[in-house]
């Protein structure tokens, strides 16, 4: 059926119109005391939102946070920076699948930079790199490609954990960019706790925050790499985009459809375990190791940190919207008429559904579907809102049930790494590879192994030889120490954990096991992503 906009003709139907359905899933929470500002870590639910992958316009994250810094009084206006990635999908994905991926999500000044994981950020253009230096790899073990880090294909509504705590790889400057601003030595690590990977992956370098400090010295000590974090943090579910298409029946009367869309069943933990770390609880361990203490697990002090609590509540902000309408007066979807958030108990939160208006996705036990088809009425505070209705209460005549969402279109372009002989890429250039591994998203990643003060995030950090070289001995120390299979966040104590790709987890050559760290410089479609 031809989805394009027709004129609505008295007494005749009108064609189904593309659209989407977008906004926010609020999740209220116990706040915590301000001096639990040294990170956060947490358990969210994985699964595929969509039955289908519907193509590229298809933007959501899961359940997620924004970890803003921490100031004494009000923040600075005008002075938006945080880290704010997670599972999801994005328009930028060039590999998608129905599972999702994560990305780190480091945001400097009002988005004039981002940076997603060691090489990705925004755009590509690698002779004006703004964010694609901002993450250096830590961890010898994990693959990190620039599309995000892949989990396990067919994950459905396992627990994914992770959490950004600081470590001191570095030391505080007193010239950042060779201008009289300071640099902090807060390095916002990433940890991992997965079924089969566990422990730190990589960190923001300082000068990603601090580099729009040189820019404008008024800024300087407002970045994270100086700044505790604020603790009590918005955890919500933001969706930008999901395919719905809408037509008029003979009546006037409006109807909508939405791509099949999916969530965990009954009673599934969604968010687990929201716990804020104060410098107890790893920073300061680790600062007394790299002083020449004794040597630090790596595995967080729970006793220095405070979780957070649900008592249930929350609601829903999804809008469907009507083509050429006001977007700021679109009628929202009646999503209290199906879903209930519940607390699970005090540190798990998750939503009960009622049942008579969902279906199984398939034959998955894991997982429902949601209302898929929808009426407009006005309600009687006047408002107009998006009902629940069967597929049996839908006129034939809007066309909506034979209607096809568009098959979704792929990227072929590869993201590629700079291959100029003088480049941080070649010079002094990798000390093994290049090694080729296929993803479960069909794609092919290139990667060699780099001494980890030589990768080229940390080239482009503001280190000078000396500074990159003391940092070389303190990842030395947690190569040999930190190992990948206990854990370092306080463990989940509901659900089953999810895993990431079995692809991405590597090992590093003989000789190379500590001080060394794979760096993807490829990646693109292999012969089975070319065959979908």
């Amino acid at each position: 059926m031809h989805l394009a906009l027709m004129a609505t003709m008295a007494g005749q139907p009108q064609a189904p119109q593309l659209t989407e359905m977008a906004g926010y899933l609020i999740v209220p929470h116990e706040k915590v005391a301000a001096t639990y500002n040294a990170g956060f870590s947490m358990y969210v639910a994985a699964w595929p939102l969509l039955k289908t992958y519907p193509g590229s316009r298809f933007q959501s994250g899961l359940f997620g946070t924004w970890m803003f810094p921490q100031f004494e009084g009000q923040a600075p206006k005008d002075h938006y920076t945080d880290i704010e990635g997670g599972l999801g999908w994005w328009r930028d994905t060039r590999f998608a699948t129905e599972t999702p991926k994560f990305i780190m999500g480091g945001v400097t000044l009002n988005f004039a930079e981002w940076a997603n994981g060691p090489g990705a950020g925004k755009g590509r253009d690698w002779k004006n790199p703004t964010g694609l230096y901002g993450v250096a790899q830590l961890s010898p073990w994990v693959l990190w490609p620039p599309d995000g880090l892949n989990l396990k294909q067919g994950t459905r509504g396992e627990l994914f954990g992770y959490g950004y705590l600081p470590l001191p790889l570095t030391d505080p400057k007193t010239k950042t960019a060779g201008k009289d601003v300071p640099t902090g030595n807060h390095c916002w690590t990433l940890f991992l706790n997965t079924a089969n990977f566990k422990g730190p992956v990589a960190s923001f370098t300082p000068y990603f925050w601090s580099k729009a400090s040189a820019e404008n010295p008024s800024l300087a000590g407002k970045f994270l790499d100086t700044r505790p974090s604020e603790p009590n943090k918005a955890v919500q579910m933001e969706t930008q985009h999901v395919p719905a298409m809408i037509a008029k029946d003979r009546a006037g009367i409006t109807y909508a459809r939405i791509a099949p869309t999916h969530f965990p069943g009954e009673h599934a933990p969604l968010i687990h375990r929201i716990t804020a770390y104060s410098k107890d609880a790893l920073w300061n361990q680790v600062d007394r190791w790299f002083g020449g203490g004794p040597a630090a697990s790596g595995s967080v002090n729970a006793t220095a940190s405070s979780v957070h609590t649900f008592k249930g509540g929350g609601y829903s902000t999804w809008k469907i919207y009507l083509p050429g309408g006001d977007r700021n007066r679109a009628p929202e979807v009646d999503w209290a008429s199906y879903a209930t958030p519940i607390a699970l108990n005090e540190t798990t939160y998750g939503i009960r559904w009622k049942r008579d208006l969902l279906s199984r996705a398939g034959s998955s036990e894991s997982l429902v579907t949601l209302p898929e088809y929808y009426r407009l009425v006005k309600a009687t505070d006047g408002k107009e809102r998006w009902v629940v209705v069967k597929s049996e209460e839908v006129p034939s005549e809007t066309g909506l049930l034979e209607a096809k969402f568009p098959d979704p279109n792929r990227s072929a372009e590869p993201y590629v790494t700079p291959e100029e002989p003088a480049s941080a890429w070649k010079k002094p250039g990798p000390a093994a590879g290049p090694f080729k591994r296929t993803l479960g998203d069909g794609s092919e990643v290139t990667f060699s192994w780099y001494r980890f003060a030589d990768q080229p995030a940390l080239q482009n950090a503001d280190l000078s030889t000396t500074e990159r070289e003391a940092i070389q001995k303190r990842v030395e120390k947690i190569h040999r120490s930190w190992t990948q299979n206990r854990n370092y966040l306080p463990a989940n104590s509901v659900g089953r954990l999810a895993s990431i790709d079995p692809a991405l987890i590597v090992k590093p050559p003989k000789g190379l096991e500590v001080g060394y760290v794979p760096i993807v410089t490829r990646q693109g479609w292999g012969t089975a992503g070319r065959a979908r």
